[in-house]
């Protein structure tokens, strides 16, 4: 289907870029993203998902909208308070670009739903502050086939990658699983919660806005993109560094030891 005209105007600045252009604006129109949380990752990814143009972006998340959100999750606002923040999501996306339909998932995404969830779309992105839910979606997108981008939060620093664990590397290799990079979670109570530890808000918009880039680019095809290495950012010192990591034939997902 073409594009209106009020699309392309919306849509200049990526209709320009070579390597964006029409094929590329098409390809976010048609693409399907699920975003696991609309907190402090989950607000600038969604709001960059959509002013991008991604067609479909389905929002999992079961939180009301605290006071104490709003100093990272711009998301929301101060007459969302008490509001469910899918809610105040669909209304944010709905003000910033009329053309991009959200799907409301109202639950938690757990082992149980979320190969059902993961399947209805192409790309996952999961900003979750929980390690469960971190595994259950991990495990889930290389179970459907579908890549993920992933990202953690602490006080100071954060981490980014993307999983295409369900296909080869070039290679040959299988492409690692989050199990390869985090074989196990940590044990509870080791890792302290966001409440307890604080982080600085501005770091959410930093590493949410990362996400969205490689959401984009692994709907449109350019670049190179984060499969296989992991981006940590150090917002103390103002450092960027990648770590590369690779198949690891002893996880439990894709392993030689546990493949199905």
């Amino acid at each position: 289907m073409a594009m209106s005209p009020d699309e392309i105007e919306r849509y200049a600045r990526h209709l320009v870029l070579r390597e964006v252009g029409g094929p590329g604006q098409q390809k976010l129109r048609r693409a399907r993203v699920l975003v696991v949380g609309a907190g402090g990752l989950g607000s600038p990814l969604i709001q960059y998902l959509a002013a991008a143009g991604i067609g479909t972006i389905g929002i999992v998340d079961d939180d009301t909208v605290s006071l104490s959100n709003l100093q990272r999750q711009v998301l929301h606002g101060t007459p969302d308070l008490g509001r469910p923040k899918i809610e105040s999501a669909a209304d944010a996306v709905a003000r910033l670009n009329p053309h991009v339909v959200v799907v409301r998932h109202a639950m938690r995404l757990t082992p149980e739903n979320a190969r059902t969830l993961v399947a209805a779309y192409d790309v996952v992105a999961d900003g979750s502050d929980n390690f469960d839910t971190r595994y259950a979606a991990s495990d889930a997108c290389f179970h459907e086939g579908r890549p993920l981008v992933t990202a953690a939060l602490g006080p100071f620093d954060g981490s980014l990658t993307t999983l295409r664990a369900h296909e080869a590397g070039p290679d040959g290799r299988p492409n690692p699983t989050y199990r390869c990079l985090f074989p196990e979670p940590p044990p509870a109570g080791t890792v302290p919660t966001c409440e307890a530890a604080g982080v600085l808000g501005a770091l959410a918009g930093v590493l949410g806005s990362l996400m969205a880039m490689e959401v984009i680019r692994e709907i449109v095809g350019f670049g190179d993109g984060l499969v296989g290495r992991l981006l940590m950012v150090d917002a103390m010192g103002m450092r960027f560094e990648t770590l590369r990591y690779g198949w690891d034939d002893e996880n439990p997902l894709s392993g030689t030891k546990h493949a199905a």
